[in-house]
């Protein structure tokens, strides 16, 4: 059930041009939020918008702080009060370690961790003065090892700590900070690239026998920005079907 919030409330969501990002953005607007989509691939955040009501395209590429400091500012000004970050914006990019050139990695920490930090902290300001939420999207690849995820694993991995330095720092402030660790979702990327044997095998190793949709993952994360999670703070939830229960699987991604 959709939970109404003041309409004065506010969302900033990073990544908002599709996927999870977007059905976040989605779920906000039903709640009666104002919402600012954060992205830096202009043609697909201007037709996301587009098809929206109540919300603020902003273009940020998030690795940037110059820019970061300059989005957030737009925001407030857009929005006139800031109540939830989501930092959504990420880079999934796969490899093996010994392919893995320090260009690659950085290029993939400075959107999925830096993002994280230079949009919190950008923040910050105008998340104490509506004692606020920060929702930090991680990966199940943050909790568990996997094959080709040296860096997004890792990248992730440290999203997940970053949630709890965030939580136990600005708690004070009645900011609080939680995570979600998304497992295998259905969207039109990973449809594209997996194999039906892959499917298969997430499937095999997924207690409820299949992916997640955008909309349940965008559902835990309103959730926790909600009031309903008023003393939920320093937490990561994995909404993965059960898939971090259970062991290392996949046999088709190591071959």
């Amino acid at each position: 059930m959709i939970q109404t919030v003041n309409q004065t409330e506010t969302a900033i969501v990073t990544g908002a041009a599709r996927g999870i990002g977007l059905a976040t953005v989605r779920l906000f607007l039903a709640e009666g939020r104002r919402v600012a989509m954060i992205d830096r691939d202009a043609e697909a955040l201007e037709a996301a918008a587009a098809a929206l009501s109540n919300v603020v395209p902003v273009l940020c590429d998030v690795s940037e702080p110059e820019a970061v400091e300059a989005m957030m500012a737009d925001c407030a000004r857009s929005l006139g009060r800031i109540d939830a970050l989501v930092n959504n914006a990420g880079v999934a990019d796969f490899g093996p370690i010994e392919e893995t050139s320090f260009a690659r990695w950085r290029r993939i920490m400075a959107t999925n961790l830096d993002g994280v930090f230079l949009c919190s902290q950008a923040a910050i300001p105008h998340l104490r003065a509506s004692r606020g939420a920060i929702v930090n999207i991680a990966s199940i690849s943050g909790l568990r090892a996997s094959t080709l995820r040296v860096a997004y694993g890792t990248s992730k991995a440290a999203v997940i700590q970053l949630t709890r330095q965030q939580a136990a720092e600005l708690g004070e402030y009645g900011i609080r900070a939680n995570c979600v660790a998304p497992g295998p979702v259905r969207t039109k990327l990973a449809m594209a690239v997996h194999t039906q044997e892959i499917i298969d095998a997430y499937h095999d190793a997924i207690p409820l026998n299949r992916y997640g949709s955008e909309e349940e993952i965008a559902a835990v994360i309103t959730f926790l920005c909600s009031p309903a999670a008023s003393y939920v703070t320093g937490q990561t939830i994995a909404s993965d079907g059960g898939f971090q229960s259970t062991g290392v699987g996949l046999p088709a991604l190591r071959r």
